[in-house]
């Protein structure tokens, strides 16, 4: 049968030619702009399984990727070593990248509705009243005699990741509340405090791999007990 000689068949056949052509050009638009994702290199059980040594397990994963994702059930969490994302972030664009309230659900029973965890105008005003004391002057000033009396108590072979800790905490209680924690003597005091920060600042870091924790915080059981102790 002749095509032309059938205006019906001639018209079935345009219009399939025209669906071929319409879906190759859709085609073509969506490949040239689909996005790129960063490769997925974990799931929150990855983290889950490897808390205990979380540090080492991203740093290896960075090495493979500056920049890559982990997947959790309702969202997912991007994580980055490039120099470049992170002035992005926290330079460039900062006022686009808040903490929101997932950061702050899980910080705020450590740290309250302070400058790490708060967005917006409550940052705002936290970090001008905090500029006043936290210059660079200040705190090369100050803190340079401070960390050097810290230094002068060890005069001993001791942990180091132990001393920084102390050292950090003596260091910040004593040039922003005045007070001398003195937690590297091994006072009662200070080393009781010491403890229980540690404590209080690894139950809060297990929240971000523990999806029951709100669950636990209302029960008042396991690790939400025990940060709440402390």
């Amino acid at each position: 049968m002749d095509v032309l000689s059938n205006p019906m068949l001639l018209s079935v056949v345009v219009a399939i030619l025209a669906v071929f052509v319409v879906r190759i050009v859709i085609g073509l638009s969506a490949k040239k702009e689909k996005r790129k994702y960063h490769p997925v290199r974990g799931t929150i059980f990855h983290l889950l399984f490897n808390f205990r040594q979380i540090y080492d397990y991203l740093t290896d994963l960075t090495r493979k990727n500056s920049t890559f994702r982990i997947l959790y059930l309702d969202n997912v969490e991007i994580y980055t070593s490039d120099p470049a994302n992170v002035e992005y972030f926290l330079k460039t664009n900062f006022a686009n990248y808040g903490k929101g309230s997932f950061h702050h659900d899980i910080l705020e029973g450590l740290l309250g509705d302070g400058i790490f965890t708060v967005d917006g105008e409550r940052w705002r005003h936290q970090r001008k009243m905090s500029s006043y004391e936290f210059s660079t002057r200040n705190l090369r000033e100050f803190s340079s005699g401070v960390f050097k009396n810290n230094a002068a108590k060890l005069a001993r072979i001791v942990s180091a990741a132990d001393l920084f800790m102390k050292s950090a905490l003596d260091s910040v209680f004593k040039v922003v509340l005045g007070v001398d924690l003195d937690s590297m003597r091994g006072t009662n005091e200070g080393s009781q405090f010491s403890k229980a920060f540690d404590e209080a600042s690894e139950k809060t870091c297990f929240r971000y791999v523990d999806m029951t924790w709100p669950m636990k915080k209302f029960l008042n059981i396991g690790s939400e007990a025990t940060l709440k102790n402390a």
